[in-house]
């Protein structure tokens, strides 16, 4: 399985003058949960991560190498991106978008075959989505079209996931159901990063934790040392209370 490893990254976030730079080692098995307000570069580092957008300084390896330097199509095969919002602007049905994840190892024209069918009928089965395997995407709701996402991404099997709010739009069924998937790809050696707003699932199913702040400082480590009441308390600029419920910690908004 691959790791992902960051090296004086300092992502280019807008009207930023400066940022502490990020030497991150995101070893397979690992479930890293990256946490900050609105506007504190989140998203931009999840796209920095994808190798979709330049860091300001620094560089992205993937097993060691340089990710600028990989063929996109290995890059495909190796990472795969759940983005926060998606746009789809040609009509396809949900098994045709769940099809598309096995797209970095066909040649080109190259129809998919039977093993590509049977990974993406049985990632529609694991989101709970068999039964709209016919439906335009379209004529979705947005958590159902952020359970397609999810399941293109399993179709495609890669080592990293790199998740931007995998529980957008989704209800809490399904966000325990979703949470419990991603901790199952890194159980079975993949290497995961998640953009959360919920405190409370970073609290429960993160491994490591990732604190980005508005100014571009910066905390990260083993995910009991980071969920301290005070270091999360400037994080959100909100007072928080803590208490234990089944032996995880749960944190609750004073006002």
């Amino acid at each position: 399985m691959s790791g992902l490893e960051t090296r004086g990254l300092v992502i280019d976030v807008p009207g930023r003058s400066a940022g502490r730079p990020l030497d991150l080692d995101i070893a397979p098995g690992q479930r890293w949960g990256v946490l900050g307000p609105n506007g504190a570069g989140k998203t931009t580092l999840m796209h920095t991560l994808a190798g979709l957008r330049a860091p300001r300084t620094g560089e992205v390896r993937l097993d060691g190498r340089p990710l600028a330097r990989l063929r996109r199509r290995d890059l495909a095969r190796r990472l795969g991106v759940v983005f926060q919002e998606r746009h789809d602007d040609f009509p396809a049905t949900v098994r045709e978008t769940a099809l598309i994840g096995r797209h970095p190892y066909l040649a080109p024209w190259q129809q998919e075959g039977p093993e590509d069918h049977a990974r993406a009928e049985a990632a529609l089965e694991r989101l709970e989505l068999a039964h709209l395997a016919e439906r335009e995407l379209a004529t979705l709701s947005g958590g159902e079209r952020q359970r397609v996402s999810l399941a293109t991404v399993l179709t495609q099997a890669p080592g990293v996931w790199l998740a931007d709010e995998p529980t957008n739009h989704l209800d809490l069924h399904h966000q325990v159901a979703v949470m419990g998937l991603l901790a199952e790809q890194a159980d079975q050696g993949r290497s995961l990063v998640m953009c959360l707003h919920d405190l409370n699932l970073a609290a429960r199913w993160c491994s490591h934790l990732l604190l980005l702040f508005p100014d571009g400082e910066a905390c990260w480590g083993p995910a009991e040392a980071m969920l301290v009441p005070a270091a999360l308390e400037r994080l959100y600029d909100q007072p928080l209370t803590c208490v234990e419920v089944d032996g995880a910690p749960v944190f609750v908004p004073r006002r």
